[in-house]
């Protein structure tokens, strides 16, 4: 298996939101992956974050 194809930087966002160490994220089965991806954007669908900038100011 070869390691995931995504930027360092993205690498490094990736792991810090799954709370994996990078090391196992490059090395995570991409169905796995895009699992817990899919269930992050689930929960922050349900928990929209409160520091929502809409771009318009007063």
């Amino acid at each position: 298996m070869k390691p995931l194809q995504v930027s360092p930087e993205t690498a490094v966002k990736l792991a810090e939101k799954l709370k994996v160490p990078l090391e196992h994220l490059m090395h995570m089965p991409q169905h796995i992956l895009m699992q817990k991806i899919a269930e992050i954007a689930k929960e922050e669908a349900a928990n929209p974050p409160s520091s929502n900038n809409s771009g318009t100011s007063s």
